[in-house]
């Protein structure tokens, strides 16, 4: 086998993991579950050899720093899985949240709370951020900026939303990330690999 191909989450909170694992059941991704926590509860050695074990691709993976503005676990192991040679990345799905003292990272752009693609960053409740320079603020983003990632989707924090991204709906916005980077990385329908 490959490269296993991944697609990078900074959320992990149990709200999160509910909407995350709706999705992939939806759309024939694999997630590991383990990966979620506040923070991210394995490191990246743990996390790279979970995905290898995945059964299929593509596989999605969560990092959280629990709100944390420094360089935190999540983070480290986002840096390492995203760095291993045994892994290629589709892409990211930033989440916005109110956290302090953050660079935030460039989107390229992103889902709005009414499941839209808009050319702006968001804020945690999925709106659109007006910032200009479309710089997303989240707890577990910055790292983004320092690993090759082809894609990067601002979301609001996955799961809530205001209840628009509830995973009881369907959690619409995250899938809705996480297909248009099924779709522009080539996996048009990831149930069918």
């Amino acid at each position: 086998m490959g490269k296993r191909k991944v697609i990078l989450i900074t959320d992990g909170d149990q709200v999160a993991r509910k909407a995350v694992e709706k999705v992939a059941a939806e759309v024939g991704c694999r997630v590991i579950s383990r990966s979620s926590g506040n923070p991210s509860p394995l490191n990246g050695q743990q996390l790279v050899r979970l995905i290898e074990h995945a059964k299929h691709d593509p596989v999605l993976v969560m990092f959280d720093d629990n709100g944390s503005g420094d360089y935190g676990y999540g983070e480290r192991a986002l840096e390492y899985v995203s760095n291993h040679p045994n892994i290629e990345v589709l892409g990211a799905i930033a989440v916005a949240s109110n956290t302090p003292m953050v660079d935030g990272v460039h989107v390229d752009f992103s889902i709005d709370q009414n499941c839209r693609m808009i050319e702006d960053a968001v804020d945690k409740d999925g709106l659109p951020a007006h910032s200009g320079d479309m710089v997303l603020y989240g707890d577990t983003v910055d790292v983004l900026s320092d690993v090759d990632v082809p894609m990067i989707v601002g979301v609001g924090d996955i799961g809530k939303m205001q209840g628009r991204d509830h995973f009881a709906k369907g959690a619409p916005i995250t899938k809705a990330a996480i297909l248009e980077i099924l779709k522009r990385s080539g996996f048009d329908h990831a149930a069918d690999h």
